[in-house]
């Protein structure tokens, strides 16, 4: 493959979402899978084609743009992203017992559980297959990167599963956050890391685009959980509404009695209790602290990519997506 779409001199929309998506995409669904065993690989197929907006791999593309036109090295990384985050749900879904995945059945329901975990496993050996066939002399350093941020992922979904565990009063936002920062946002900002490093990106520049990715990760993450709790419909609502970040400020910041409504609405099924917890983050103002978490980690974001040392339009199609993720 050709470099594509030179990094300098070009306009921002040559390198927007959209058309890294499509980029992406185009050679991504080229991979041709064994025939047998079927089930095994029409299980990979089902959940590669489960929907998603690439995000991980399209910034590892954004990354390598920010200083160099697209090198191949950076589609290889980009697929392993995104056969590894297939991985992490394909498993995550079964510790979870999730009934669907993005409005449809779950590949453990639509398969049985023995043949999603093969699945998660055999999409992670291919993700090594295309890190192993990179070319450029950061390789290694590509492979520790991706291996960092997969340590992360397994113990922050460790976390989770041990928070959901614990009672409120034991659980601090500080707590919540560190698990965030390892399951949610330390893979984006890797991603991001490994594309500017294949574009040849200083020590510097490097620590930067990560800090950018990870406070845009955590600001994602934030705001799913105001979404899930006064956006969702019936249909997206957990059985179970997960500790959030809502949920951990609201018990701090809450009354006795307060407190002892919140309790009792936990429970009871999400659609049940989505009202009524929904009242009690407004009345002890959880949604409001929320929002500005949300904006003041998107302002620390800026910061960073406003610090990497490349001409200002480079950086717009970064700052044009996060203002697509946040609904600006």
């Amino acid at each position: 493959m050709e470099p594509l779409l030179p990094a300098e001199n070009t306009a921002a929309a040559a390198h927007s979402f959209d058309v890294l998506q499509a980029a992406f995409e185009n050679q991504f669904n080229d991979h041709l899978f064994p025939p047998t065993p079927a089930n095994l690989y029409n299980a990979i197929d089902y959940q590669l084609k489960s929907g998603g907006k690439r995000l991980r791999p399209v910034l590892c593309l954004m990354g390598n743009l920010l200083t160099e036109p697209l090198h191949l090295d950076a589609f290889l990384a980009a697929n392993a992203l995104e056969l590894f985050h297939n991985f992490t749900l394909a498993h995550s879904d079964i510790m979870a017992a999730a009934p669907l995945h993005r409005r449809r059945p779950a590949l453990h329901v639509k398969y049985n559980v023995p043949t999603a975990i093969l699945t998660g496993d055999t999409l992670l050996l291919y993700a090594y297959d295309y890190l192993n066939r990179i070319q450029g002399r950061y390789k290694p350093k590509i492979i520790q990167l991706f291996n960092d941020a997969a340590h992360a992922v397994c113990e922050g979904q460790q976390m989770s599963f041990d928070q959901e565990n614990r009672t409120l009063n034991s659980l601090s936002y500080t707590d919540y956050l560190h698990k965030v920062i390892l399951e949610n946002a330390v893979l984006l900002a890797v991603s991001l890391q490994m594309g500017a490093i294949i574009g040849g990106a200083g020590i510097a520049d490097q620590e930067h685009i990560y800090s950018f990715g990870k406070n845009t990760g955590v600001a994602l993450q934030l705001q799913e959980d105001y979404r899930q709790a006064f956006g969702a419909t019936e249909q997206e609502a957990p059985l179970q509404y997960p500790k959030n970040s809502l949920l951990v400020k609201t018990y701090e910041w809450s009354n006795p009695e307060q407190r002892s409504r919140l309790q009792a609405l936990l429970t009871l099924p999400a659609a049940e209790a989505a009202n009524g917890l929904a009242q009690l983050y407004k009345a002890c103002k959880a949604d409001a602290w929320v929002l500005k978490e949300i904006a003041r980690l998107q302002q620390m974001a800026r910061q960073h990519l406003g610090q990497i040392s490349v001409p200002a339009v480079n950086k717009q199609p970064l700052l044009k997506l996060t203002d697509l993720l946040f609904d600006k």
